[in-house]
């Protein structure tokens, strides 16, 4: 067995102390201006004048957490819904448009939102505006559109889920750690539901969850404030309010005992071990100290778990972790993969080890300041395109009401103490909240486990 130690040098330790006392000062700071319109669309705008470009989001406040049991997959089958035409845009055109006019665009969906988005020259910012409130005021609901998007989600299910290794596993630990619908299923939904859906559904479906009161729209780029509020208000203030779709129950039971199970996997070609402990709902104090905990045990070469268990005792091919943000409930998730001829049971009993490392003493400084540097220049990378901070102010605005939290977020990491990283290790990561699935590789039918490659 090889040892493998890492050493800091003096330089880098001094570089890790000083570059905690400047960061506060180098914060990035977005000049965001909130407006609401009469039918209670919420905008964020922010002038950005470094560059000819412009971004537009659209984030509704509706995920697969707001729906019932036996409709799942509704709020992603809408996403794909929303592309096929409205009034006065034909079926697939806003794609033509957007990329005829050198941009580009996309929607997304999760347990707590959808957004549908455009990145275009600062030219076409009324074009991408119109193009949003066209879809939101008249999508054209029909039954061709609806079986034709029906087969394009069943068959991303069967590519991304079904037919993937690990795919189930993921799906199966969602079902067995919720007790609560809002998060228990996956966001893309089942087949039988997605057969279910009709126009009718999908209809009331629009009209709950796709009207301007439960929408923000954020718009970020090479623009003059007043001039593109006035466009906002010229395409959008005529689309008219509905009720306030009703709140959606996201409590928890307390887990009392371990829950855990095992997936035969024919795709997959390695085991895999996947824990997962219930935690809390994002921007809370809590949640940053997890974040910045799933840095020093999973993030990186230098993390814990890379150290101990993929180079000194050479049990695992990768193992990371990871602290999930959702606006309930979320998760704090440990994944790895062992090598060849390794027990599952050894690699489990070795994180727990490295768990309880964390549990028993604080971190050093340098894992403290080195997580908190890997948060903080992710969040900045991540706030360098026009895109990006739209998407992100969207986000904000939908899941905390709170847009600003984008000039405000790095403050509470950095606000994070190594007695906060060893009290939430404490709190969380114990046997009787965790959720264990152990992934086994299985020969398909007809062939022997030695004929696996």
């Amino acid at each position: 067995m090889r040892l493998h130690k890492t050493f800091l040098s003096a330089a880098l330790l001094f570089t890790l102390a000083g570059s905690a006392l400047a960061q506060a000062s180098k914060n990035p700071h977005v000049d965001l201006k909130e407006t609401r319109l009469a039918n209670g669309l919420r905008v964020v705008t922010v002038e950005d004048h470094n560059a000819p470009v412009i971004a537009v989001n659209v984030t509704y406040n509706v995920g697969s957490r707001n729906e019932k049991p036996g409709r799942t997959g509704f709020a992603h089958l809408f996403e794909h819904m929303m592309f096929q035409g409205s009034e006065n845009v034909g079926k697939s055109e806003h794609f033509i448009l957007v990329l005829n006019n050198g941009g580009n665009m996309n929607g997304t969906t999760n347990e707590d939102r959808t957004n549908y988005f455009e990145a275009m020259p600062a030219n076409q910012l009324e074009l991408a505006l119109f193009l949003e409130a066209d879809r939101m005021r008249s999508l054209a609901v029909t039954q061709d559109n609806l079986d034709n998007q029906r087969n394009a989600v069943q068959e991303e299910r069967r590519i991304g889920l079904d037919n993937a290794a690990y795919g189930k596993s993921g799906e199966i630990q969602q079902e067995l750690m919720y007790d609560n619908f809002a998060y228990k299923h996956d966001t893309i939904g089942s087949m039988d539901d997605l057969n279910a859906a009709s126009v009718a559904d999908v209809q009331a479906f629009f009209k709950m969850y796709y009207a301007p009161n439960n929408a923000v729209l954020t718009v970020v780029g090479d623009f003059k404030t007043a001039d593109a509020l006035a466009t906002v208000k010229k395409y959008f203030e005529a689309i008219a309010r509905q009720p306030d779709p009703p709140a959606v129950d996201m409590t928890e039971p307390e887990q009392k005992a371990e829950r855990r199970t095992s997936v035969d996997d024919v795709l997959a070609r390695a085991a895999r071990v996947a824990i997962a402990y219930k935690t809390v709902p994002g921007n809370t104090a809590d949640f940053y100290a997890l974040q910045v905990l799933a840095n020093v045990l999973g993030a990186g070469g230098s993390s814990r778990l890379n150290q101990k268990l993929t180079r000194e005792k050479e049990l695992v091919t990768n193992a990371n972790s990871a602290a999930q943000e959702t606006r309930g409930v979320g998760g704090f998730y440990v994944t790895a993969t062992p090598r060849r001829g390794v027990k599952t049971e050894d690699v489990e009993a070795a994180v727990y080890e490295e768990i309880a490392r964390l549990q028993k003493e604080p971190i050093a400084d340098w894992e403290l300041q080195k997580a908190k540097s890997g948060s903080r220049r992710n969040f900045i990378n991540g706030l360098q395109s026009s895109l990006s901070r739209a998407n992100t102010l969207g986000q904000y605005s939908v899941y905390y009401g709170d847009p600003n939290l984008i000039n405000t977020r790095l403050d509470k990491v950095m606000a994070v103490t190594k007695e906060d990283v060893q009290r939430v290790a404490n709190k969380y990561l114990v046997a009787t909240n965790r959720t264990v699935v152990i992934t086994v590789p299985k020969a398909p039918a007809g062939r022997n486990a030695g004929g696996q490659q």
